[in-house]
């Protein structure tokens, strides 16, 4: 009998990982939030994840557990575990992909690089650490927040009042110095329960209101030093956490060449879109490697230079799929993903993946062909 790998989310993660999954003789089911959602083609059952009963009842007929998103419950999760379910990654790493101050303790804990940063429950130890940080300071949401939700920049405590009014006693809400990067990056590595880790090459993303709009693979003028630096951060931090499956890093690069942990993701990430059509083995394949605990596959490039356009929003007149001839006339070269999603502005409809020797190009390709999805 076949694998079978249980996914708890529907959305387009959990829809990537089902032609990898045929590829290797898995047998995919995904617990979908809702139905006709992106990953229905594999959607066994149809739940809510924070509901014991309801992820009890669709773990019965699988082997090993794994997610789309970070928010099923640690409550949930651990019930899981205590009653003999393989879960990758396992409650005791996700928790910090799901709650930043716990995991910005951890990191402190393992030494790794990171900004500035306290608790703070009230305005007044929020202006504290503002007067210590040149008057500014990135606030955010401890659980919950993603795509720039969750953020804020502020210059006076007062700013962050209705987030304060709003926390259950005794919480607190995250604040980190205002980083002076010159770009982010992010590190990607893959660990399966045996102990087996693997590294991608460090991207460039580029963000567009607070959500991810290009990744280059690799990093352009990325030095040796920078690769080696940002490839052990990852490890160790997917060591130190114990984490199973794919971990994302993502990063700072300073002006004073330091390299800060941003955030966390134990899960195939925007960041490694590109690798499904520029890396031997793509995240999603790879994901599923590890959580199943099979061989881990190459990381390594197929070409110079990947590049990744998200599709963000859609057309507002007509449907993705009447978009595909003209791009792919115009754009051969051009790998093109979408997620079975209603158009919505901002919303992450789909994305485009182009390789090649020039980095120019590739960039120019990607970026006309992701065009004919847009008004």
């Amino acid at each position: 009998m076949a694998l079978r790998v249980g996914v708890i989310g529907g959305g387009q993660l959990a829809r990537m990982m089902i032609a990898p999954a045929v590829e290797l003789g898995l047998d995919l089911r995904v617990l979908a939030e809702d139905e006709g959602m992106s990953a229905q083609l594999a959607a066994t059952a149809v739940g809510d994840y924070r509901d014991l009963e309801a992820v009890r009842a669709f773990v019965k007929d699988v082997d090993v557990v794994t997610f789309d998103h970070e928010h099923v419950p640690q409550d949930v999760l651990r019930a899981l575990v205590d009653e003999g379910v393989a879960v990758h990654p396992g409650p005791d790493a996700l928790q910090f992909a799901q709650d930043k101050l716990v995991m910005r303790a951890r990191l402190a804990g393992l030494g790794v690089p990171q900004p500035d940063w306290a608790a703070v429950h009230d305005a007044a130890e929020l202006q504290a650490f503002l007067d210590d940080h040149d008057g500014r300071g990135v606030v955010k949401t401890p659980r919950g927040g993603y795509d720039g939700k969750g953020v804020r920049v502020v210059r006076a405590a007062t700013e962050a009042q209705d987030w304060f009014d709003q926390l259950p006693e005794g919480e607190a809400l995250l604040v980190e110095e205002l980083v002076a990067f010159v770009r982010e990056l992010a590190q990607q590595v893959a660990r399966r329960p045996s102990g087996e880790i693997v590294a991608y090459p460090v991207v460039e993303t580029v963000q567009r209101d607070g959500v991810c709009a290009e990744v280059i693979a690799p990093a352009p003028a990325a030095g040796e030093r920078l690769a080696r630096v940002a490839e052990g951060i990852g490890r160790s931090i997917a060591e130190g956490l114990g984490v199973t499956g794919m971990l994302a890093v993502e990063l700072f690069e300073t002006d004073d060449e330091r390299i800060l942990v941003n955030e966390l993701a134990m899960r195939p990430h925007n960041s490694g879109h590109w690798s499904q059509d520029g890396a031997v083995t793509g995240q999603f394949e790879q994901h599923l490697r590890a959580v199943a605990d099979l061989p881990l596959g190459d990381a390594s490039p197929r070409a110079a230079w990947s590049v990744m356009v998200n599709i963000l929003g859609g057309p507002t007149e007509g449907a993705l799929g009447d978009r595909f001839a003209a791009a792919m006339a115009e754009h051969p070269s051009a790998k093109i993903h979408t997620y079975g999603k209603a158009p919505r502005p901002g919303r992450k409809v789909g994305h485009v993946n182009v390789s090649g020797d020039d980095l120019d190009d590739a960039v120019y390709v990607a970026r006309a062909a992701a065009a004919h999805f847009l008004d």
